[in-house]
């Protein structure tokens, strides 16, 4: 993870200012060694913080603005007579993701490390099911900040991640997949959540961009067996928009 002194891409010096406490203590836990990578990237949304967060902190409901997911249980807690919901949702409780289908991986076994409701802090790893995201850890806050007229509000969210660096891919090749997915689903996140500010639960999503270099990032991950595409993302090159095969390697 890179020092508190480095500046996330998209943050100005002075939210970076406002921010800094809040890195040094939610993300700059990771330590990177041989075999893992870890990274950080921020969104700015305009929204208030409110709004954002009602979303973010859906454990139970990751596939709101989160790709590649097909349906998530929560899974109940042996010591408890009733099942977990969005409002009963405590640190340790557990989710199965189900994997949209034709992706080389299946099912996701998460669990919430962190739900803070005061702070606006929330956490998960990956501790089991079938794919390569070995020891995946993932903290997200979520900030609000005013204009100085008052006039203005928009909301800051940093997501940062450690993960195992899969056999036979570099540390290079799993930070910049793993920045490609975090980013379209912080820009989805950003899309629907102005649009519920602006219209309500009228808002519409857009679609996501990636840039040339990510696209040979998700085109370089490899695995064993076929590569798998997606036709769905649309992809910005300069003036021309053009249909992109986004290759789903998902570690």
């Amino acid at each position: 993870m890179a020092d508190s002194a480095t500046i996330p891409a998209g943050l100005t010096r002075e939210e970076f200012q406002v921010l800094e406490p809040v890195i040094n203590e939610y993300h700059s836990t990771y330590t990177e060694g041989a075999g893992n990578c870890s990274s950080i990237l921020s969104q700015r949304i305009n929204a208030p913080l409110s709004t954002v967060w009602k979303v973010v902190r859906r454990f139970d409901k990751p596939q709101i603005y989160k790709h590649f997911i097909k349906s998530c249980n929560l899974k109940q807690d042996d010591s408890s007579s009733s099942s977990p919901n969005s409002n009963t949702l405590s640190v340790g409780c557990l989710r199965e993701v189900n994997v949209i289908s034709g992706l080389p991986a299946e099912t996701s076994t998460e669990r919430l490390d962190i739900l803070d409701d005061d702070r606006h802090v929330t956490g998960f790893s990956i501790i089991g099911g079938e794919h390569r995201l070995r020891n995946y850890r993932s903290i997200t806050t979520v900030n609000e900040f005013k204009s100085h007229d008052q006039k203005k509000i928009w909301t800051i969210v940093l997501e940062s991640y450690a993960v195992d660096v899969p056999e036979g891919n570099t540390d290079e090749d799993t930070r910049m997949f793993a920045d490609t997915v975090v980013r379209l689903n912080l820009q989805k996140l950003a899309s629907l959540t102005e649009g519920i500010a602006r219209d309500g639960d009228r808002g519409r999503t857009r679609r996501w961009s990636l840039t040339k270099k990510r696209q040979a990032a998700l085109k370089k991950m490899k695995l064993s067996g076929d590569a798998i595409t997606a036709p769905w993302a649309l992809v910005g090159l300069g003036a021309r928009r053009t249909q992109f095969q986004v290759v789903i390697v998902l570690l």
